[in-house]
Parts: structure tokens; sequence; C-alpha cells
């Protein structure tokens, strides 16, 4: 059975940096394209980036671009998801997802930004 479980949320300031970390448990994880979304209170999930089964491949949504970093460790099971220049809009619970032959979610890690 797969598990992601995410990590290192917590409350920061602005401008601050965080690095989220999502563990993968399980098989095969080389052949899941990973990705972070998020969801702010009162609004919907939301992608944030993803990265392809290799690494060599990201995408990012506008409002992180230049800011965020999504990397991954095959050999350790893991994606990460690095913030900089963290601002309040950035607040939001942090979902890790994986898709291959199903997709499968996190639990979600709280970040919040404080002004």
């Amino acid at each position: 059975q797969v598990q992601l479980v995410e990590s290192g949320g917590g409350l920061v300031q602005t401008g601050a940096s965080l690095r989220l970390t999502c563990a993968f448990s399980g098989r095969s994880f080389s052949s899941y394209a990973m990705a972070w979304f998020r969801q702010a209170p009162g609004k919907e999930r939301e992608f944030v980036a993803s990265i392809s089964v290799s690494g060599a491949n990201t995408f990012y949504a506008d409002s992180v671009k230049g800011r965020f970093t999504i990397s991954r460790d095959n050999n350790n099971a893991a994606a990460y998801l690095q913030m900089n220049s963290l601002s309040p809009e950035d607040t939001a619970v942090y979902y890790c997802y994986g898709a291959f032959s199903f997709d499968v979610w996190g639990q979600g890690t709280q970040v919040t930004v404080s002004s």
C-alpha cells in the first residue's frame, strides 16, 4: 500500500523559508510523478508544483514561480518543496500528491506565514 507523509510545515514570518518533505512508503516511487498542492481557508485546493519521474521536468504555478523549488530523491523515496520568500498569501495546508497507476494524496502539513 502506497502512503505519502508530509512534514516540515510550521509558523514563520514573511520572507522566511521552509522546506517541505513528502516521504513515500510502498513500491515504485521512481514511477510516480509527484506534485504539491495547497488549500487556503475558504478556497479550493490549487496546484503548486510538479516534477516528472526522473526529475528532469518541473512545472510551477505562476504564483510561486521563482520562489519555490520542487525536487525529488528517487533513492530515498522522497519529494521536497523548498519555499523561499514566503508571504501571508502562501498560508495554506500543503498536500503531497503522487500519480502512477492510481493517485495518492498525503494528509497535509500546515504552513502559516505571519505578516
